[in-house]
């Protein structure tokens, strides 16, 4: 199979592109969630949901529909139509960026592809990329639809909402991962503890970004606002909340939050930890950067925090969150034997 001499370059571009998109749409989605916009949408077309409302009977028509949902019922029931039209746009905004990451995605592949650019290992990795993409519109409207139709929920399902989210990390984190095996960057000796430290670290990383997905869907971030006790003790009194017994660690509002401040510290004094053991080391800059990052989002946490999670600190607090995952999954990649850059033709 041929190979154009700018074969690499163009892709590790196409898919930079890729990254930069879905970590925008992961700050759209939590825009998104933080408006309350998720559920102005009740409905699912790939074509024709694409287009938004062109006129005053459209937008009455489907004011209607989201007039159904118990989310207006109980608690948007005195929304005007104006005010359905701001969240209207941000979930219509949501949908249609992802429907432009597919076709980004997908036209990228087909050029490739016609100009002989790739050969069949990376394109199998590739195509795993955009069925990943795809994936992940179906687990966002199956996130939608927990709280559309018969049901009791005023917002949908924090299970599904981590779901959605957590799926968004692994594609963001699977382009770095390719982009960096075509790249020129190369792979440090590090010893077996670093490198084992490493995938440590990004499992923490992964677990923590999972459970504060729990916190924004149970709105537990903006319930205790104290710190560093919570309602004037370590361990708050209703971290078993009555009616939910063990399903309080995944819906109680006390327990979410409680276990996502835990697993900060646990993290920070990991991260802490294996920039001091790198000291002197090849690995010693990654992961004193993983720390740095990882220290600055845990002081941004206790500030959004303390602060009430306004909106846009709470936001600078998921982006940020992403790029701590980000040099996570740098670390790991840099932390592996040695090798040599793959190109685009294996």
């Amino acid at each position: 199979m041929a190979k154009s001499p700018y074969a690499d370059k163009w892709i590790r571009r196409w898919l930079v592109v890729i990254a930069l998109m879905v970590y925008a749409m992961i700050l759209i989605g939590g825009m998104t969630r933080l408006t309350d916009s998720g559920l102005s949408i009740t409905e699912w077309d790939v074509i024709k949901g694409s287009i938004p409302p062109l006129n005053q009977q459209d937008w009455a028509e489907e004011f209607a529909k989201y007039q159904q949902t118990t989310e207006f019922q109980q608690q948007n029931y005195n929304m005007t139509l104006a005010e359905f039209e701001y969240i209207y746009w941000w979930e219509w905004g949501h949908r249609l960026f992802g429907r432009l990451i597919g076709l980004f995605a997908v036209g990228g592949l087909v050029f490739f592809l016609a100009r002989k650019w790739i050969g069949r290992a990376l394109t199998t990795r590739l195509v795993i990329l955009i069925a990943l993409g795809g994936l992940q519109g179906a687990i966002g409207w199956w996130m939608v639809s927990s709280g559309i139709g018969e049901t009791d929920r005023l917002d949908v399902a924090p299970y599904r909402l981590m779901t959605h989210f957590v799926l968004a990390l692994v594609i963001i984190g699977y382009t770095v991962w390719l982009w960096l095996d075509l790249g020129r960057t190369r792979r440090v000796t590090a010893s077996q503890l670093l490198s084992s430290l490493s995938i440590v670290l990004l499992a923490l990383v992964s677990i923590q970004m999972a459970s504060g997905a729990l916190v924004a869907g149970l709105d537990a971030g903006r319930t205790y606002t104290d710190w560093p006790l919570m309602d004037g003790a370590f361990v708050p009194a209703s971290y078993i909340q009555e009616g939910l017994g063990i399903r309080s660690l995944f819906e109680g509002l006390a327990a979410t939050q409680f276990n996502h401040r835990v697993l900060a510290y646990v993290l920070w004094g990991a991260a802490l930890g294996g920039a001091v053991l790198a000291l002197g080391k090849p690995a010693a800059k990654p992961f004193a950067l993983l720390a740095t990052l990882v220290t600055a989002q845990a002081a941004w946490g206790i500030y959004t925090l303390v602060s009430g999670a306004p909106l846009k600190l709470a936001i600078i607090h998921q982006a940020l969150g992403v790029i701590v995952f980000i040099a996570a999954v740098r670390l790991v990649w840099i932390t592996r034997s040695p090798s040599e850059p793959q190109s685009a033709t294996s």
